[in-house]
């Protein structure tokens, strides 16, 4: 075992243990974050490290402290006279216990020390603490893989996020926990979400943990982007990773050629698609008071499903006559015509369409392919709420149907397949304000009952309902500064006053704190990186095929055709 750090002084199961470090262990080494054990008379402690501190045994030394230069004074103090203390969270416990057995769901068997699986050896809950002058030792990589597994392991889905502060051992997740809840990825803008949320739905596509629906805001998923920094290198998107598993729809055809996407699929919604529902949720961004929607409930009683066609065509004497005969308030109906006529500016509008484009992203859902929704310029935020929850709501409606049929059957052949629906900027729906009338919120609340959940987008936390939040399963968290957002974090979470501190310390980059459903405890990492490396250890065999030399022909083509 490694050289013991420092011994347990004192403290409790809810607030915690203090360490005193040893003499001959510098406070400096000592970083928020880091992960270490305890060794207890019989459990093994695995503990996160949340505070830092330096104490003294009488305040008499600094009416004369040592001379900065004078190293062999400030020697002969440290340990007796001066000395560092660190704060611990004790999170699990490793045990030998016979009596639990192994289907018990807060256990976790680990492998032994002869690479086997040990039945009595079992993570545990934190439930006690250990003695006074337990050892505190630095964490080894067998005690990083009792906890987080083994990617490889054939009975779990485990998924490699990425790496301890200070160790080069791999991080998993339990993707098949992961999918099980809604989940959110946060952070403050330039954090690195983007390439966190590329990296979980590439280790889903990998491990085949379920199908994603993911709504590309800014065109930045399906396709190559532009990574952060100073060295604006090209990052592949997931269909480039997974070419035969992943499909584009675009809301934007010639910006999606434009920018050399082969074979994507183009996506056209219509008017008669939109319910009242629809509208409620944007109802901000087009305006709308609660007595317009109460008109256009009326007008849909009057219209059915092709309301809005008729309303934006209705003159002004058409719309007195239908008040006349109707009862409907001529000033809110003629306000919700006005401002419904912005619907005629979006690209992917129609007054009718003929094919059912919804249907056929269910179809491929159903079929084990992920879909990627691009918006290109029609990215703006009227567009990305209506269209998201446009078919957010269908879909939905058609998994509750179809997990009601496998209820009654029983028929493995009739349960679908899980669907995680990946949404950013998600505080816009998810506000405390709207989002029981959502949705959105319905899903995020259900915790998978119609095998549907969330992947939320967010550096705004602070604007997700505090409900919701608390029913977030795992939690991926980069810098946070504003006090509110930080809050939002740890809403529904014991113990965040220690976390606390570990998210305020993490770096502006490739870092992130992980907590919740899909790990055994909170964990910082340094995400793995989404690189040449990681294309070749996660996407398909023949992804390298899908380079740019083969696929320029076929962007030049697209472009002539568009007449670029």
């Amino acid at each position: 075992m490694n050289k013991p750090l420092g011994s347990v002084i004192e403290g409790s199961l809810s607030e915690g243990l203090e360490v005193r470090l040893h003499p001959d262990i510098s406070v400096e080494e000592m970083r928020v974050g880091k992960f270490l054990v305890v060794q207890g008379s019989r459990s093994k402690f695995f503990c996160l490290l949340t505070d830092v501190s330096l104490g003294t045994s009488t305040p008499r030394i600094f009416t004369h402290p040592p001379d900065p230069e004078d190293d062999f004074w400030r020697e002969v103090l440290a340990g007796s006279d001066t000395y560092g203390t660190i704060e611990i969270a004790p999170m699990l416990m490793l045990t030998i216990d016979n009596s639990i057995k192994d289907d018990n769901p807060d256990t976790v068997t680990i492998k032994n020390a002869f690479g086997e699986f040990d039945s009595q050896l079992k993570l545990l809950p934190v439930k006690t603490i250990p003695s006074h002058f337990s050892q505190v030792y630095e964490s080894t990589e067998q005690d990083f893989r009792s906890v987080f597994g083994w990617e490889d392991d054939p009975h779990k889905r485990n998924f490699a996020i990425g790496k301890p502060l200070d160790m080069e051992v791999p991080i998993c997740i339990d993707l098949d926990r992961f999918v099980e809840r809604s989940n959110g990825i946060f952070g403050k803008s330039g954090t690195g979400k983007s390439f966190l949320t590329r990296l979980l739905i590439s280790g889903i596509i990998r491990k085949q943990a379920a199908v994603n629906l993911m709504f590309d805001m800014h065109s930045e998923y399906g396709w190559e982007a532009v990574s952060e920094g100073k060295n604006l290198n090209m990052v592949k998107g997931l269909r480039q990773l997974f070419p035969k598993e992943v499909e584009i729809y675009t809301l934007d055809p010639k910006s999606t050629h434009r920018r050399g996407v082969p074979n994507s699929r183009d996506l056209f919604l219509s008017y008669d698609q939109i319910e009242i529902e629809d509208l409620r949720l944007i109802s901000r961004e087009l305006g709308l008071s609660e007595a317009s929607l109460d008109n256009a409930n009326i007008l849909a009683g009057e219209f059915g499903r092709n309301w809005i066609y008729q309303l934006i065509n209705m003159t002004n004497e058409d719309i007195e006559m239908f008040c006349n005969e109707k009862q409907g308030h001529k000033g809110s109906i003629m306000a919700l015509q006005r401002k419904l006529k912005r619907l005629e500016s979006l690209k992917y509008m129609k007054s009718v369409c003929p094919h059912n484009y919804i249907e056929e992203i269910l179809g491929i859902l159903d079929g084990g392919k992920h879909v990627v929704v691009e918006f290109g310029s029609q990215g703006n935020m009227l567009s990305y709420m209506l269209v998201t929850n446009m078919i957010t709501r269908r879909i939905h409606r058609a998994y509750v149907k179809k997990a009601e049929t496998f209820l009654q059957t029983k028929n493995v052949m009739d349960k679908p397949r899980p669907l995680v629906i990946t949404i950013e900027e998600a505080h816009r729906f998810l506000d405390s304000k709207i989002v029981h009338q959502t949705i959105f919120g319905t899903i995020a609340r259900e915790m998978r009952k119609y095998f549907v959940t969330l992947l939320v987008v967010d550096q705004r936390p602070s604007g997700i309902d505090n409900e919701v939040m608390s029913q977030v399963g795992t939690r991926v968290t980069c810098l946070l500064n504003d006090e509110k957002d930080i809050d939002a974090i740890f809403t529904g979470v014991s113990g965040a006053s220690g976390l606390r501190s570990v998210l305020a310390k993490l770096d502006s980059k490739q870092q992130a704190l992980v907590l919740g459903h899909a790990v055994p405890m909170p964990v910082v990492v340094r995400t793995r990186a989404y690189d040449q490396q990681f294309y070749a250890q996660v996407g398909e065999p023949d992804w390298q095929t899908m380079d740019d030399e083969e696929l320029k022909p076929k962007a030049e083509k697209a472009k002539a055709d568009l007449g670029f």
